[in-house]
């Protein structure tokens, strides 16, 4: 028998919080002795409020899988018809009973046609990939921090495809440290529409006036024990994409010495085959300044053990600007449960990417001043 999602029903007791693309609820699952989270995207089910009956895919809470730790609701029964978008011909989750239309800047009629399609190339901007979701904070952190006025993130499709999914970014938009999302692929919800990782960066750099540009998957990436089979490595192909445009690609690191796990303590076995074997082109790569002599050393003798600095240019740079930056905002960050106090050399290797990135525009802007 093939294997088939997990649907239960239940009744919607309350809305727990709502942002553009997402309406987070409390429901009441029938056989459950308690209300569950569950999270809602009005695009693809319509309006939904307290006392509706909804139908719900419990397969991620049922397998205790990490990211959102919410059920998901397939449809409102009873509720109204929910119509098509009146513009747009591309279609996103293509085929699946959740398909949307949506209008993507390629098409006729876009506001961000024009500014594409005049588009030779990103002409040298800096474009950071990260290889984790919560990277995105303390990279635009760092950004803001090293002096850059816009930051635009480029949400790929490796791992969850609602960009309303992410409460980081919308604190991030809602702090002033993000300007505009961009979903790419088979992701939707962002504030411009894509149909390629290529027409997404153009389109951050010249429909949404980036100087500099986050690139990654949205939350919830797969990853194994296995070297090729992480999303995150899948996503680092956009560094080559970054390369064939003429832009400037910066790559964050992935470092821990809080994990558990061994593949990923000091520099993860997914950062060193993304950067070892996927990354076709010289990348700028950001190395966080560690005052833990022993931590620097396990750093750097894993960057070297994969011969990085043979094809890449290795950075040092001060990755603390970046978490001055959030806790000014307010912003409090965790990856995987772990805060800056539990992990700060994952955080630091992030903001470092993002002051590095951010420095490369500043001194861009610097030369094409007129003196």
């Amino acid at each position: 028998m093939p294997e088939m999602i997990r649907l239960r029903r239940g009744t919607v007791a309350s809305v727990l919080g709502e942002r553009p693309g997402a309406t987070e609820l409390s429901v009441e699952v029938e056989g459950e002795p308690e209300p569950a989270a569950a999270i809602a995207y009005p695009q693809l089910v319509g309006p939904v409020g307290p006392g509706d009956r909804v139908v719900l895919n419990t397969m991620a809470v049922e397998l205790a899988l990490g990211t959102g730790g919410m059920h998901i609701v397939v449809a409102v029964e009873g509720g109204p018809d929910v119509p098509a978008p009146a513009e747009g011909r591309i279609v996103k989750l293509r085929y699946t009973p959740h398909q949307v239309n949506v209008r993507s800047a390629e098409e006729p009629g876009s506001p961000h046609r024009d500014a594409l399609l005049a588009a030779d190339g990103l002409h040298g901007a800096p474009v950071v990939w990260v290889p984790l979701h919560s990277m995105i904070a303390p990279v635009a952190a760092g950004v803001r921090a090293a002096g850059v006025e816009r930051v635009v993130y480029v949400m790929t499709d490796g791992a969850a495809l609602p960009a309303g999914l992410s409460r980081l970014a919308a604190t991030l938009r809602t702090a002033g440290l993000l300007d505009a999302v961009v979903t790419c692929g088979q992701a939707f919800g962002g504030d411009v529409e894509a149909v390629t990782v290529f027409t997404g960066l153009l389109v951050a750099r010249f429909g949404l006036g980036a100087e500099v540009i986050v690139v990654g998957d949205g939350p919830g990436n797969t990853g194994t024990d296995s070297e090729w089979g992480a999303t995150a490595v899948s996503s680092a192909m956009s560094l080559n994409a970054i390369e064939i445009l003429g832009g400037r690609p910066v790559a964050a690191l992935r470092i821990s010495f809080a994990e558990q796990r061994e593949r990923h303590r000091g520099v993860s076995h997914h950062s060193l085959t993304a950067l070892g074997r996927v990354a076709r082109s010289p990348v700028h790569v950001a190395v966080p300044s560690i005052d833990d002599d022993a931590r620097r050393e396990v750093v750097w003798d894993a960057l070297k053990a994969a011969k990085l600095e043979e094809k890449h240019q290795l950075v040092e740079v001060g990755g603390e600007p970046a978490l001055d930056r959030l806790r000014a905002a307010g912003i409090e960050v965790a990856s995987m449960g772990r805060t800056p106090g539990d992990d700060p050399e994952f955080f630091l290797a992030a903001g470092a990417a993002g002051v590095l990135a951010g420095r490369m525009a500043v001194r861009d802007q610097a030369w094409q001043t007129p003196q």
